[in-house]
Parts: structure tokens; sequence; C-alpha cells
């Protein structure tokens, strides 16, 4: 090599490094708060007139906040001390979950939201399982600590169970205690957000093709395809070409999370894109090509695993079955819903989702749940006028459509709704227990199928009205072996020639016994009660 030619490759520039915001995922159980964590945080950070624009369930959002740490550290220059974090809202550990599975990287941080008036549940498990196996910080936010009954250090207790150590247990996951509904301890979460945000040295190359993720995608009747996505590095623009690895778009138009046009989105900024030709899938990465050419080489010719629109699965089989029809506001709830409902046991009914697609509840569906017999659950989607005539006048003309529509804004009970329909289809089962037994020493007196028997209770207890089978001694079978002869009931109970209700184990006992067997001195009495008990999964 020339020293020319070194010289050149020497002053080659390096890769350009930016600092940017942290990328936050908040997980936990159903009922300790992510939500309004979620609106606490962007109430507290962004203006009540700019909240208010939020229309819109895109599944990300911003926010800023002075960094007091950085001000310590000011110097002369050309900086900001303001600081954003981003925070991804996804239904919950199952969609974050499915976005991993395809090798996304969705976030940098993780919030484990627990209920400090409560306790370690198994959805709060189940999250810690996802957090760790995307190998990711986790940060304990104990929620709810206004409640009189909060007991924040029972909490970490229980964590530190199940090898969650917090720092002030000697571990080194940081806990803050928080009030979602006092919006208090707000501003120490974000502190501690961006400390470990620093502690990782999150950058990203800004001069390079843009690169991001899919989070969130559905189809609009006025825009079309309509995609939340994180840029994950360089910079997008209008006009860019991007394309994931089933969708291409010449971007119309960059929008942030409140839906203002923006020139240009940065590394760990949530946008909205506008302009892709088919909805993108949930989870999916995109990168920014030169041309549409390019972009459409790179683009996979195999059929994608899920389609984008209506699906319907196959109805062969003898097994009873439970039809619904899934509408979604997102495609990411959908994908969310579907991971939990195949979570179902369904070894004794099958469940199918007959359809499962994004947009409000339609006359197509009440028209297709008819005719199948299906329930339309809907998640976070409106109920359309048209569903609720067809209702009063349905396709067959006379009478009203029997059609169960449902709206939920919460799939913990969304998932628990279907599964109550699923063991509502179940047979009642009838369980039997057995209570008590009585060795018969004497028989008194017989009459049709009546007898008065004397006896002891050998086990359990014996009531007035009980159910009763009979066995007697098999001599066919061995020494100590019985056989059930007969069956009956405990028409009296008597002890000392007084009636009673009930006796236990070591009371002698007189029977007034009415049955279809003839009871002899030796034979054991075995009472017993039966309950219906609803079908369980």
């Amino acid at each position: 090599m020339t020293a020319k030619k070194q010289q050149k490759t020497e002053k080659k520039p390096a890769q350009k490094l930016a600092t940017r915001p942290p990328v936050v995922v908040v997980l936990g159980h159903v009922d300790h708060g992510k939500s309004s964590l979620l609106e606490a945080i962007r109430d507290f950070k962004i203006t009540s007139k700019e909240s208010g624009g939020i229309t819109q369930h895109i599944g990300a959002y911003e926010v800023e906040m002075t960094d007091s740490a950085e001000i310590l550290r000011q110097t002369q220059g050309d900086f900001t001390v303001n600081r954003k974090i981003t925070f991804i809202d996804t239904p919950g550990h199952e969609a974050f979950s499915a976005m991993r599975a395809r090798g996304a990287e969705v976030a940098d941080i993780a919030l484990l939201v627990i209920d400090a008036a409560q306790s370690v549940q198994p959805q709060t498990k189940e999250a810690i399982i996802a957090i760790k196996r995307a190998e990711i910080p986790m940060i304990v936010v104990l929620n709810k600590i206004d409640l009189p009954n909060a007991n924040p250090e029972k909490i970490k207790g229980e964590l530190s169970k199940i090898d969650v150590q917090v720092e002030s247990y000697g571990g080194t996951i940081p806990a803050v205690e928080v009030s979602a509904k006092e919006k208090t301890g707000i501003d120490e979460l974000l502190e501690v957000i961006l400390l470990v945000a620093d502690l990782q040295e999150l950058k990203s190359q800004t001069d390079v093709p843009a690169e991001g993720l899919i989070i969130e995608s559905y189809m609009d009747g006025s825009k079309g395809p309509v995609a939340t996505a994180i840029i994950k590095k360089g910079v997008l623009k209008a006009k860019d070409i991007i394309a994931t690895d089933l969708a291409m778009a010449k971007v119309k138009s960059v929008k942030d999370f409140m839906g203002n046009e923006i020139k240009k989105a940065t590394p760990s900024q949530p946008v909205i894109i506008l302009g892709f030709e088919k909805v993108p899938a949930v989870g999916e990465k995109f990168k920014s090509y030169k041309t549409e050419n390019k972009a459409l080489e790179e683009i996979k010719k195999e059929k994608p695993k899920r389609e984008i629109g209506p699906t319907v699965l196959d109805l062969s089989g003898d097994k009873k079955v439970l039809n619904i029809i899934l509408k979604g506001d997102v495609f990411g709830s959908l994908e969310a819903i579907e991971g939990m409902l195949k979570n179902l046991p369904q070894d004794k009914i099958v469940l199918r989702i007959l359809k499962s697609e994004v947009g409000e509840i339609n006359e197509t569906d009440a028209k297709l749940a008819e005719m199948s017999k299906a329930a339309v659950i809907g998640f976070r989607v409106k109920v359309s006028p048209s569903v609720l005539k067809f209702m009063r006048n349905p396709s067959a003309g006379s009478g009203q459509a029997k059609v169960r529509v449902k709206t939920f804004d919460i799939i913990y009970e969304l998932i628990q709704d279907i599964r109550s329909g699923l063991e509502k289809k179940l047979e009642a089962e009838v369980v039997r227990t057995d209570v008590g037994k009585l060795r018969t020493i004497l028989v008194f007196w017989g009459e049709k199928n009546r007898q008065i028997i004397g006896g002891k209770i050998t086990e359990g207890e014996l009531k007035k009205g009980s159910k009763l089978e009979v066995f007697r001694d098999d001599p066919s079978a061995g020494s100590g072996q019985t056989q059930k002869i007969g069956a009956g009931r405990i028409v009296n109970l008597q002890r000392d020639k007084k009636d009673i209700d009930k006796l236990s184990k070591g009371d002698e006992a007189g029977i007034l016994f009415e049955g279809n067997v003839k009871i002899e001195k030796g034979d054991i009495l075995v009472a017993f009660v039966e309950e219906r008990k609803k079908g369980e999964l």
C-alpha cells in the first residue's frame, strides 16, 4: 500500500455517535396501576393543552424533564439540560415478549409496577421473566403508596424470594415509591430512569440510513395504513423510502406522538408514519433505502406468517367449540390478545377465532356472528350503529339476531370473559365426596324397602338425609375385599333412642334406612354427598 493510500485510509471519518434518550417499557400485573402510572407521567410532564390532543392510542409517547444532575455538570458549551424519555405503552408483557421473539430490541429499561398494598402476583412473575429474557435493566416501581395498607417492605421481601434483589436488600435493582393517583414520586422515578440510562451510555449513529421498529399499526379509513415506530438509528424524514420485511413506504409524513408534523425524527423518538402501501406487522424492523427498486429487492418474497387483515380459521373437527370474532384498536393489541388466548386450556373445548382484524365492530361482523353462532369481542373499539340496527332486524327477516357483542378496555378482563364463555359451554360435572362410614352391628326390623339398623361410625360423620351405598364382604375376592350391593338413604338418625341430625366417628347410631337392598350384620354403609360443579378448563 502506498503512503498516499495509507494516508487516505487513516483520514476515513469515524461513525458519528450521539447520545440518545432511553426507551422504557412498563410491565406488571393488570390491577397494579401501569396505565395510571403512564397517565400520571404524561400529565405531569405534558401540558394539559398538549395532552388533550392525544386522541389515538399510538403505543408510545415522549416526556421531557430537566435533569438536575446535568445542571450541576454544566460548563460552557452548546447543549441543553432538558432530557427526553420515550415510553412504550404496550398492552402487557405478552406484546413485549412477542416483539422480543422476533429479535426486536424493544426497550432499554423496564419498569416493573407493583401495587404496594397488595403482593407479587402471577402476572408480576411473568413480567419479571419477560424482562430477564430481554436482558435489560429493571426498575421496581412500588405504586399506590398513598393507601393506608401500603407495605413496600413486604413487597421487597417477596421479590427477594424470586431473585429480584432491590438496592435496600443488598441488590442492584432500584426501587421507587410512587402514587400515580396523587402524582407523587414521579420526578424521582424519572431521575432514576435517567441515571440507569447514563450507566448504559446509550448512543446511536445519526449519519446512516434510518432504521427503526414498528410498535403499533392499523388501517385508517381516510389516511390508509398508519404505523407507530421507534427510530433506532439514523434520521427519518418525509419522502424517505423505507421497507420492513413485508411492507414498503414512500413516507408521506412524519409526525410526533402528539400528531404534529415534524421535519425529521431522531434515535429513540416515537413517530407516526404515513405512506405504507399496506399495514406493517407489529415488531417488524424497517430500514431506509435510496430507491424504491432497492427497497422492493429487500422485501422478503415468502408469505407472511400473519396476514394483515381478516383471518378465518378452519372449522373442521367434531369437538365442542366456542367461536369468537375479535376486533381491536391496533394490531399490537390483537397480537397480545391472541397470544394469551392460545394459552387457555383447550383439551375439553376448542376456541376458534373466526376473524381477527383492526377496526370498529360492523354489520359484517354481526352477520358472520349470527351465521356461525359466534361472540363478537372488541378491545378498545366502538360498535357501529348498523350493528344495533341489524340486531333489531337480522338477516333472517324476523325476530332479533342472537348475537353477543362485548367490548373491553382491559385485556385481562377480556381474557377472563372468554374463559368464562368456554366454561359455560362445558357440561356441569357431578363430584362425589365420601363423608362417613358405619359398620352394621344389628338389624332390628325391616318392612318393604325400609330397615332399622344399629352400628358404629368408623370414619367421618353421618347426617340425616345422607345418601348411602352398601358394601358387603366378597368371599370370592379374598379376605377384606368388599363389593357394592345396593344404595339408599338415611331417613332418620338416632342415638340413645333420641333423634339427632348428625353423628361422628366413634358414635353408635340407630338408622332408619330406605333403599333397594336388605342390609345384613357386618355390612359397611358409606355416606356421601354429590355436588354439581360448573365445568372448568
